[in-house]
C-alpha cells in the first residue's frame, strides 16, 4: 500500500508515475476510516479537499519535467491542529475555540503547498500544546498504534500516532518543551525540533513564545531531511525567525560518523530510567561508536534546575498568550452580567484542567512581588543552561541521550499526578529552554510489550544537517525506524 511508503520513496515513485497522487491519498484516507475510531489521531478531515489535491497534484506529476521546486508534488502531509490551515478548523484540541476556522495560511503550510503537498487533516494533541500524553485534549484521548491501552506521548500525540500507523505520509507537530520529541519516541517515528528561529511560527497558536517550535515527525531522517529543506528559512512575518541561508539538509547524508565527537552528558544517565532505555541507548552507543563516531563523556552541570525553569517561563508566557481567548472577539462565548463574569465565565468553561493550571501557576510567577523570585530567577537559570550547552559544543559535535526516562505509559497512568507527568519531558526540554535543535531516532523496543525506544540527539544552535546525518548513518546501520505496530491496533 502507497501510504506505508516513506516520504523519499514515495516521491520517487511519483515522479516515474509508478503510482498517483490520488491513489497515495485514497490509501491514506481508506487507512484513517480502518485505524482512526481506534486510535484517535485525527480530529478532521476533508476528503474532498485532499482529494482535489491529490488530483491537482496528477495534472502537474503529467508534465514533462517536473517542476524542481515542487520536491513534495502529491505528497501528503497532516497537521497539528496548532498550525493554521486556510478554510480548516483551527481549535486547539480546546472548547474555547469552538468552531473557529483559519482565514489564513501559516508560513510553513504556504511553503508545504508551494512545494506541492497534499495538507490535510487535524490531528489531536494536548490542548493548546500543554500535555505530555495527549490525555488533555478537549476531545478524547488518543491512543499508541504499538498498544492502544497506551498513551501516544505529547503534545504532539495525534502527529506522531498517525505517521507511525500510516495514516499520512509525514505530519507537522510543535514542540516547545519536548512536544515531537517525546512522542516520536513513545510511537516509533523520527521527530525533530529545529534551532529556535529556524522555522517561522508566524501560524501556530502560541503557548510559551520563546520556546516553540515547528517541526516534521516522519518515518526517516532522509524524509524529516526533505521536509526540513521546505519549511526551514526567514519569515518576516515573524520577528524571531533568523535570516540564515538553508543548506539542502539531504547533502550531508552519509553511511558513517567518522571525525564526528559525540558526548554523553552523565546528568541524562541518572536513577529512574526504565533499564530496557538504558540497554537500548548503551547498544546504540556502541553502534555509534562502530560508525565511526568518538564518544565521550561530559557534564551539564546546570540540568538539575531545568524542569523548575521551564515550568516557570513556559506557564508565566502561556498565562499572557492565552489572555487573548477572552470569548470578545472568536471562539466560544459564555455570556455574563458584565464584561468581567463573561471573561471568568467563558475562561472557566472553555478550557481544561490542565490548561488552567498551567494559567494560574504562570499568572502567580508573573504577579507583583514574585515576578523577581520566580520568573526573573528562571531566566538567569535559563541563561546558564544555555551556556553549559554551547561550552559542551566547543568539544562535541552533538550530544546523546535518552528522549524520555520510560517506554510509553498506560492512559490514565500519571493523569492524576501532574508532578510524574511534567518529568515525561525531563530530557527534552533543556533543549528548548536553549534553543538548540534536537531530535528523536527510534534505537529499540522493550521486550513484552514491544514497545519502541527513542534516542534523542542534541545539536548545536543551527546544527541540524549533523543530527540528521548523524540518525541517517544510524538507520542503515540498524533499521529499527522500519519496524511497523500491529497493521489493526485494537485496544
Amino acid at each position: 500500500m502507497p501510504n506505508r511508503l516513506t516520504l523519499s520513496e514515495l516521491v520517487r515513485q511519483l515522479a516515474a508515475r509508478e503510482v498517483s497522487a490520488r491513489e497515495v491519498m485514497e490509501a491514506c484516507l481508506s487507512r484513517v476510516r480502518e485505524v482512526d475510531p481506534h486510535l484517535h489521531a485525527f480530529l478532521s478531515i476533508d476528503p474532498d479537499d485532499a482529494l482535489a489535491q491529490a488530483e491537482a497534484a496528477d495534472r502537474r506529476l503529467a508534465v514533462r519535467p517536473l517542476p524542481d521546486d515542487q520536491p513534495l508534488l502529491g505528497v501528503p502531509v497532516a497537521v497539528k491542529d496548532v498550525i493554521a490551515v486556510r478554510h480548516h478548523p483551527l481549535n486547539c484540541a480546546s472548547r474555547i475555540l469552538g468552531g473557529f476556522i483559519s482565514p489564513y495560511d501559516a508560513t510553513v503550510i504556504e511553503r508545504l503547498k508551494a512545494a506541492g503537498a497534499v495538507v490535510f487533516g487535524r490531528l489531536n494533541m494536548d490542548e493548546f500544546a500543554m500535555g505530555s500524553s495527549t490525555e488533555n485534549s478537549a476531545f478524547g484521548v488518543t491512543r499508541n498504534p504499538w498498544d492502544p491501552t497506551r498513551i501516544p506521548g505529547g503534545s504532539s500525540g495525534g502527529s506522531a500516532a498517525a505517521v507511525a500507523a500510516d495514516e499520512c505520509i509525514a505530519s507537522l507537530g510543535s514542540d516547545t518543551g519536548g512536544s515531537i520529541r517525546q512522542p516520536a519516541s513513545f510511537c516509533g517515528c523520527v521527530g525533530l525540533k529545529p534551532t529556535y528561529g529556524r522555522v517561522s511560527r508566524y501560524g501556530l497558536v502560541a503557548y510559551a513564545s520563546s520556546l516553540d517550535q515547528i517541526g516534521p515527525l516522519t518515518k526517516s531522517a532522509r524524509d524529516a531531511a526533505l521536509l526540513l529543506n521546505v519549511i526551514a528559512g526567514h519569515d518576516p512575518r515573524d520577528s524571531t525567525s533568523v535570516p540564515e541561508t538553508v543548506p539542502d539538509y539531504t547533502a550531508a547524508l552519509a553511511p558513517e560518523l567518522h571525525g564526528l565527537r559525540l558526548g554523553l552528558p552523565r546528568e541524562y544517565f541518572i536513577g529512574g530510567i526504565d533499564p530496557q532505555v538504558r540497554r537500548a541507548i548503551d547498544a546504540a552507543v556502541s553502534q555509534l561508536q562502530a560508525l565511526g563516531a568518538d564518544v565521550r563523556d561530559l557534564s551539564l552541570p546546570h540540568t538539575e534546575y531545568a524542569v523548575a525553569a521551564y515550568y516557570i517561563i513556559a506557564t508565566a508566557e502561556a498565562s499572557a498568550n492565552l489572555a487573548r481567548f477572552d470569548g470578545v472577539r472568536y471562539g466560544r462565548r459564555v455570556d455574563g452580567a458584565d464584561p468581567v463574569e463573561m471573561y471568568a465565565r467563558t475562561r472557566g468553561a472553555g478550557f481544561g484542567t490542565e490548561v488552567k493550571r498551567r494559567i494560574v501557576l504562570g499568572t502567580y510567577v508573573l504577579s507583583s512581588g514574585y515576578y523577581d523570585a520566580y520568573y526573573l530567577r528562571a531566566q538567569k537559570v535559563r541563561t546558564l543552561i544555555r551556556q553549559d550547552f554551547l561550552n559542551a559544543f566547543e568539544s562535541v559535535d552533538a550530544l546523546i541521550t535518552p528522549t524520555a526516562p520510560t517506554p510509553a505509559f498506560r492512559i490514565g497512568e500519571k493523569a492524576g499526578d501532574p508532578l510524574q507527568m511534567y518529568l515525561s519531558d525531563i530530557f527534552t526540554l533543556s533543549c528548548n529552554l536553549a534553543g538548540i535543535c534536537g531530535l528523536s531516532v527510534p534505537c529499540g523496543f522493550t521486550d513484552a510489550p514491544r514497545l519502541p525506544i527513542g534516542l534523542q540527539l542534541l545539536g548545536p544552535p543551527f546544527g541540524e544537517t549533523t543530527l540528521l546525518r548523524i540518525a541517517h548513518a544510524y538507520e542503515e546501520a540498524t533499521g529499527w525506524h522500519c519496524q511497523k505496530p500491529p497493521p489493526t491496533p485494537t485496544p
